[in-house]
C-alpha cells in the first residue's frame, strides 16, 4: 500500500520541557492530556512516538504559553548531548566535522525519521541543515527551530558556550519579523528558505571538543533499541502500541489516529501485511509482560493493571495461552537461570 507512515522521534528530542513550561505559565503533563499522550513521555527519554505528535505538542504548548516562538526559546535550554544516546554519541567526537558525520549517519536510526539533515561547504562558509520530510504541518515551525537550537547547541560542544552561528535561515515567509529570533539566537536571521539551516566559518570543522564528557566512550550507538525504521508498518504500528500501553490496554481507534490514519485505512493496512490488530497487539503486550516479569518484582495483578487487564486473572489465562505456562512459573524460571551465572561465578 502507499500509505506514507508518521515518523518517529525519541521522547529525549523534547528536552527539559517540564521546567521551561512551567518557568513560562504552562503545565506540559496538561498539554500532553490535551493531545492525548502518555505521561510517561516526560520521565522515560528513551521512548519512541510518532513525529507527527511532537509537531501537535509544541503547537499547543506555544498557544498555552502565549509565545510565537516558542519553539525558539526552549531550544535555548536544551543541550544536544541529551538527546538519549544519539546526542551522546555526536557530542563525545573529537571534532566538530567528525560530530556532523555521526549526526547525518544515525539520525534516521538512534534518533528520528521523516528528518535529512544535510552539510554542505562553500569556500570559507559551512552551512548546516535539517528538513522534516513528514506531512503533518501543525506546530511544523516550532520543531523547525527547535532543531535548529539543537544543530548550534552541538556546535558549541567544539566552540564554547558563546558562539552563535552568522546566519539563521528558517522557512518563515519573507518579510517575517526578525528582531525577536535574531534576540533568542543571538545571530542574524533570513526568512523564506526552502529549508531551515545554519551558516558559520568553515575553519571551525577542524576545532576539538571544547567540553569535557567524562566517560563518554563510542559505544553508543547499541545503546538503546533503534527507531521504527520509515514506512516499515509493521515496525511503525507495534512502536505505537507499545506506547499505548502507558495508557492501558491498547485501542485501535487511538494507534489510528497517532498514525493520522482511520480505523478503517489501518485495518487495511494490518490485512495487507496479513495480519490484524488484536494480533500484533497480543504480540507487543506478551513481549512487554515478559520484560515486567523478569526485570521487576511487581505482583501479577499490578503487572496485569500496567498491561491495560482489570482482572488479573484474564492477564493469566492469556499469557498461559501465549507462554504455555503461568506468569508465576515464567517468573519463576527465569529469575532461576539469571540467577544461574551468578552462583557458578561464586562456586568458582
Amino acid at each position: 500500500m502507499a500509505l506514507r507512515l508518521s515518523g518517529f522521534t525519541r521522547a529525549s528530542s523534547l528536552g527539559p520541557i517540564i521546567d521551561f513550561m512551567q518557568g513560562h505559565g504552562g503545565s506540559a503533563s496538561r498539554v500532553l492530556r490535551e493531545v492525548d499522550l502518555p505521561l510517561a513521555l516526560l520521565h522515560q527519554p528513551e521512548l519512541v512516538f510518532p513525529l507527527r505528535e511532537q509537531f501537535r505538542f509544541l503547537e499547543r504548548a506555544a498557544r498555552r504559553t502565549g509565545d510565537p516562538f516558542f519553539g525558539a526559546r526552549l531550544g535555548q535550554v536544551v543541550r544536544a548531548r541529551n538527546l538519549s544516546a544519539y546526542g551522546a554519541w555526536v557530542c563525545s567526537a573529537q571534532t566538530l566535522s567528525q560530530a556532523i558525520d555521526r549526526a547525518q549517519a544515525d539520525l534516521q536510526t538512534m534518533l528520528q525519521t521523516s528528518t535529512i539533515l544535510r552539510f554542505t561547504r562553500s569556500n570559507t562558509t559551512a552551512s548546516w541543515s535539517m528538513e522534516f520530510v513528514e506531512p503533518e504541518t501543525e506546530g511544523r515551525y516550532h520543531n523547525e527551530l527547535l532543531g535548529v537550537s539543537y544543530m548550534i547547541d552541538a556546535v558549541r560542544n567544539f566552540t564554547g558556550r558563546g558562539w552563535s552561528p552568522d546566519v539563521v535561515m528558517t522557512t518563515l515567509p519573507v518579510g517575517s519579523p526578525k528582531a525577536e529570533l535574531e534576540d533568542i539566537f543571538r545571530a542574524n536571521i533570513s526568512h523564506g528558505h526552502a529549508v531551515n539551516s545554519i551558516r558559520f566559518d568553515a575553519a571551525l570543522l577542524g576545532n576539538q571538543r571544547a567540553m569535557d564528557w567524562g566517560s563518554l566512550t563510542n559505544s553508543f550507538p547499541d545503546a538503546e533499541p533503534d527507531v521504527p525504521i520509515q514506512n516499515d508498518a509493521l515496525a511503525t504500528i507495534e512502536s505505537v502500541i507499545h506506547l499505548a500501553l502507558y495508557e492501558g490496554y491498547p485501542r485501535i481507534d487511538w494507534v489510528a489516529s497517532k498514525l493520522g490514519l482511520t480505523r478503517r485505512s489501518l485495518q487495511r493496512l494490518l490485512e495487507y501485511h496479513g495480519g490484524s490488530f488484536n494480533q500484533i497487539a497480543a504480540q507487543v503486550i506478551f513481549s512487554r509482560a515478559k520484560t515486567l516479569l523478569v526485570g521487576e518484582n511487581n505482583s501479577i495483578t499490578e503487572i496485569a493493571a500496567d498491561l491495560g487487564y482489570r482482572d488479573p486473572a484474564h492477564f493469566t489465562r492469556a499469557f498461559k495461552r501465549w507462554a504455555g505456562v503461568s506468569p508465576i512459573i515464567f517468573r519463576r524460571q527465569n529469575k532461576r537461570l539469571a540467577a544461574e551465572p551468578v552462583r557458578q561465578n561464586m562456586v568458582r
